[in-house]
C-alpha cells in the first residue's frame, strides 16, 4: 500500500457550511494546527495533523501499521477500554465514550484500516501511531455523529480519545495485545503442521529405512520413527509458545509518561485493566512496578527468542526433507514430496522443493529479525525504549511469516509426502550398518572388520558372520533382523552376551 502523498497545492479556502470551529477547508483541504503550525489535510482524511507531520517526517519503510491488522485492532482495543474507564470513573462524558466505543467496534470489525497510514518503522516511541490512533477514532465517532472531519471541537483525539493515556502505556500495551493475537494464530497453524508430522509418523510406522548421523550410514529405523521425531519437536516448541502468552499479558495501562501515573485517576489502571481483559478474553494483569515495565522490554526479547528456537528447527526439519526428498535419481530419493510448480526455465522435467525452500527463508528472517529485536531492547535509555517500533514491526513480521510458513507446509507439502518404497527396502536390506548390534556379542574389532570387508566386496554381513564362524545364521539374523534393531519387532526371548575377551 502507498501511504497518501499529505502535499496538497495551495488554494482559496472557505468555511465549510455548517462548521463554526475555526477550521476552514477548500476543496481539496482542511487546514488544522498544532504546537507547531499548521497544515493541509485531505478534507476527507480520517487521520490528521499529527499524523500528517509522521508522513512527512518518516517516509522510511513504505509500509503503513495497516498491514498488521492485529495491530490496529489491539490500538483501537485500548482506546475502547481506556474510554469505558474514562466513563466509569467519572473522568469522561458518557456521550463521548459512547461514541468512541462506537468508533472503535466498527474499527475492530475491519472498517477504516485504510487511515492508519503512519509507516511501521518511526522515531518517538510510537506517538505517531498512538497519534494516528486518536485521530482516527475521534473522526470516525464524528462523521457517525453528523461532523465534518476535524471538529475537535465536538470530540478531540488528545482530550478525549488519549484522556488518561500517554504513548508510552498506549503502544507498548497494544503491541504485547496484537503479539497475543498473531501468536494464538500461529500457535493453531503450528499445533495443525504438528498433527500433520504426526499422522505421517503413523502411516510410515512400518516402513524400514537406514537412518544416518552425519550424513553417513548408520543403522536401521523407520519413517515413521523419523517423523514421529518431527512431531515431537514440533510440540516442543509449541509448548514454549504456550508458556510465553501469559508474559505478554502484563501491561503498564496507567503508568502514562514514566510510571508515576501523572494526568490518571488513581483508579484508573485497575479499571482499565478489568475492561481490557472483558474486551480480549485474556488475564491481563498490571505490572507491579509501572517504572519498569514501561522502561523494559524484556518480554520481547524472551518472545522472539521462542520464535527463532521454532523457526530454526523447523528449518532443520525443511532440510532433512530435502535431503530425503532429493534426487530423483542421484539422491537419497526417500521420500517424494507433492510437486508444487515447475523447477527450471531450461530443464524440463525438474521438480524443486519450493515448500521447504520458502519455510528455510523464513526461519532466516526470524533469526535477524531477533537479532533487531534484541539490538532494540539493548539500545534503549533510562525511563523508556524509544525503539519499540522496530521491536513490534519485526516480531509482528516474523509470526505472520511463521504463521503463513507453517500453513503451506502443511498444506502444500507434509499432508501429500509419499514414501520411494522400493528404494528403501533396496538401501535396508543391504545396509552395512546392521553390524552394530553384534558388537555386543563378537566385539568391536571384529564387528569392524566384518563391515570393513562387507564394503568392499558388496557382500551381505550375515554371509560373512557365518563364514567366519562367529554364530549361527539363525542367531545372526535374529540379532541384525531390521525391525528388530528399529524397535518395530519385540525379542520374545532375551539373547545371552558372548564374552570375547576383548
Amino acid at each position: 500500500m502507498e501511504l497518501p502523498d499529505v502535499t496538497i497545492s495551495s488554494s482559496e479556502h472557505r468555511t465549510t457550511p455548517g462548521i463554526d470551529a475555526g477550521i476552514t477547508t477548500s476543496a481539496r483541504t482542511r487546514t488544522e494546527t498544532d504546537s507547531l503550525g499548521s497544515t493541509e489535510i485531505p478534507v476527507d482524511a480520517l487521520w490528521g495533523i499529527h499524523t500528517a507531520r509522521a508522513l512527512e517526517n518518516f517516509p522510511i519503510s513504505r509500509r503503513p501499521i495497516s498491514v498488521y491488522p492485529d495491530l490496529v485492532n489491539a490500538l483501537v482495543i485500548v482506546k475502547q477500554a481506556a474510554a469505558r474507564a474514562n466513563r466509569e470513573i467519572g473522568v469522561l462524558d458518557a456521550q463521548k465514550a459512547r461514541w468512541i466505543d462506537e468508533a472503535c467496534e466498527r474499527i475492530r470489525a475491519g472498517e477504516f484500516h485504510d487511515q492508519f497510514v503512519v509507516g511501521v518503522i518511526q522515531g518517538g516511541a510510537g506517538t505517531s501511531t498512538n497519534m494516528n490512533t486518536n485521530e482516527v477514532v475521534a473522526n470516525v465517532a464524528l462523521v457517525a455523529n453528523g461532523y465534518a472531519p476535524g471538529r475537535y471541537d465536538i470530540l478531540h483525539p488528545l482530550d478525549d480519545v488519549n484522556r488518561s493515556q500517554s504513548t508510552n502505556d498506549v503502544y507498548p500495551t497494544a503491541v504485547k495485545l496484537a503479539m497475543c493475537f498473531s501468536l494464538d494464530r500461529l500457535m493453531a497453524e503450528h499445533e495443525l503442521l504438528r498433527d500433520s508430522f504426526g499422522a505421517k509418523g503413523r502411516e510410515f510406522a512400518h516402513v524400514l529405512k537406514v537412518g544416518r548421523t552425519q550424513l553417513q550410514d548408520a543403522v536401521p529405523m523407520t519413517l515413521g520413527q523419523e517423523f514421529h521425531g518431527f512431531a515431537t519437536t514440533l510440540t516442543e516448541d509449541l509448548e514454549r509458545m504456550r508458556h510465553t502468552l501469559p508474559l505478554l499479558w502484563e501491561i503498564n495501562l496507567g503508568a502514562t509518561a514514566i510510571g508515576t501515573g501523572i494526568t490518571a485517576d488513581p483508579a484508573y489502571a485497575a479499571t482499565v485493566c478489568r475492561h481490557l481483559r472483558e474486551l480480549t478474553g485474556f488475564e491481563h494483569v498490571t505490572a507491579a512496578d509501572l517504572v519498569e515495565a514501561t522502561s523494559d522490554a524484556g518480554v520481547f526479547m524472551t518472545l522472539s527468542g521462542v520464535l527463532k528456537r521454532s523457526a530454526i528447527k523447523l528449518s532443520k526439519i525443511c532440510n532433512d526433507l530435502r535431503l530425503l526428498s532429493s534426487g530423483p535419481q542421484a539422491g537419497l530419493g526417500e521420500i517424494n514430496l507433492p510437486p508444487r510448480q515447475a523447477g527450471s526455465s531450461i530443464m524440463p522435467g525438474k521438480v524443486n522443493p519450493v515448500i521447504p525452500e520458502v519455510v528455510n527463508q523464513v526461519a532466516f528472517a526470524v533469526a535477524g529479525a531477533d537479532v533487531t529485536v534484541t539490538m532494540a531492547a539493548e539500545g534503549g535509555q533510562l525511563q523508556l525504549n524509544a525503539f519499540e517500533p522496530v521491536i513490534a514491526h519485526s516480531l509482528l513480521q516474523s509470526l505472520a511469516w511463521m504463521t503463513g510458513g507453517c500453513r503451506t507446509l502443511r498444506v502444500n507439502c507434509i499432508d501429500g509426502i509419499t514414501a520411494n518404497l522400493d528404494r528403501l527396502d533396496t538401501m535396508v536390506s543391504t545396509s552395512v550398518g546392521v553390524v552394530t548390534a553384534l558388537t555386543p556379542y563378537i566385539g568391536y574389532a571384529a564387528a569392524s572388520a566384518l563391515a570393513k570387508t562387507a564394503l568392499l566386496t558388496h557382500r551381505n554381513i550375515a554371509d560373512l558372520v557365518v563364514e567366519a564362524d562367529l554364530m549361527t545364521r539363525e542367531r545372526v539374523m535374529k540379532l541384525i533382523s531390521p525391525a528388530r534393531l528399529s524397535g518395530i519387532e519385540a525379542i520374545t526371548q532375551a539373547i545371552p552376551v558372548v564374552e570375547t575377551g576383548d
